[in-house]
Parts: C-alpha cells; structure tokens; sequence
C-alpha cells in the first residue's frame, strides 16, 4: 500500500475511534455514568421533568390526578405479583410510612405505588398489594393508570423500562421517584435510601 493510501487509513482509523469515543461520553454522561440508569439519574437531577396530566384510579375506585403541584410526593412502579423487587420497594414505602408519622407529619398522599401490569392489577389485587404492606390511604396509595396511553406516557416520562421476562413476570428498574412542589420528578434515589428520600416530603 502507497503511503498515501496508509496515511488515509490511519485518518480513518482515527476518526472511527473519536467517533466511538464522542459517543460513549455522550452515552455515560461524560464518564460520569456507566449504566443507562446512572444517566437516567444524572440527567433527572440537573434538569428535573414535569410530570404529564395523567389520571390514576386506586382499588376502591378513587381517583388521583398527576401532577399535583404544591405536595411533594415519592412513587415507585411495581406489579403486584412481583416476588423480589417490588417487595423491597413496598419494605421501603412503609419504612418511609412509618417515618413520616412519627415525625408528625399530617396524612396526606405522599406515597405512591404505579401498577405497570394492567392485565392482572385490577382492583383486588391493587387491594392486597396494599394490605401486604400496611399501606395507610390517606398516606400510600397504590394505584393504576386509567389508561395504556397514561401507562405508557408515565413509564416514558420517568423512564422506567419494563421488560417481560418470559415466565409471566418483569425485568424492571426499581427506584424511589422524588416529585417535587412544582410538580416535576426532580430525583431518584435506591429502594434503600430512606432518609434521603424522606427529606422534603413533610416540609
């Protein structure tokens, strides 16, 4: 191969490889994340999302509006037939619970938990999914999208990835939600960081 020809090949070897690598910034958040969900927290934090107008309906048929501007709130996504993650995500709404009564915070819907499994969460097994967990109504609801289209729009917004696992079950993110009073998902915390999820949610 002439020189030239091996001149243009490395030049295009280069570009390639700045290429590959403007994208893998791009794609961790300058090497600061290194997973999707990283990224997803990262970019939540600097530039908190406004929630779409969706309408939930819990088990006995009450409906709740989102957003709902001036409370501060903390949801997660679950399916109620879920045997490990969500469980851990229900072990941490009713800690959070059982936190914000003993600090005297008035009952007020604070929590709550999003079926993504509208084939099988009906209004029953919302119930049980509630009464396994000692959720308090007038504190914790667990609730459903009154649509696909809401169902879909909220995983969207929140970026929440559900994948069927071919057993009759999910592959899911599980996460703790921070909405803040202006009505925006304005961060997103483990399953088990408690107390910095809790803060903000009685002030």
């Amino acid at each position: 191969m002439s020189s030239s020809g091996t001149g243009r090949t490395a030049l295009a070897t280069a570009v390639v490889l700045l290429a590959g690598a403007g994208a893998f910034l791009a794609e961790t958040e300058g090497l600061r994340a290194f997973t999707s969900e990283s990224a997803r927290r990262l970019a939540v934090a600097r530039a908190p999302r406004p929630l779409p107008s969706v309408v939930l309906r819990d088990d006995r048929g009450e409906r709740l509006r989102l957003p709902n501007p001036g409370r501060p709130m903390l949801v997660d996504f679950v399916y109620t037939s879920c045997p490990t993650l969500c469980s851990s995500l229900g072990a941490s709404f009713a800690r959070i619970q059982e936190r914000l009564g003993e600090a005297g915070v008035p009952p007020a819907v604070q929590l709550l938990s999003v079926s993504f499994d509208p084939a099988r969460d009906d209004a029953p097994a919302l119930r049980a999914y509630a009464e396994a967990h000692g959720a308090d109504p007038t504190r914790w609801r667990v609730v459903l999208p009154e649509s696909e289209a809401d169902l879909r729009t909220l995983l969207e917004t929140f970026g929440v990835v559900v994948i069927p696992d071919g057993e009759g079950g999910f592959v899911h993110n599980a996460a703790l939600h921070r909405i803040d009073r202006e009505g925006r998902l304005a961060a997103i915390f483990d399953p088990d960081e408690i107390e910095r999820a809790v803060e903000g949610l009685g002030g």
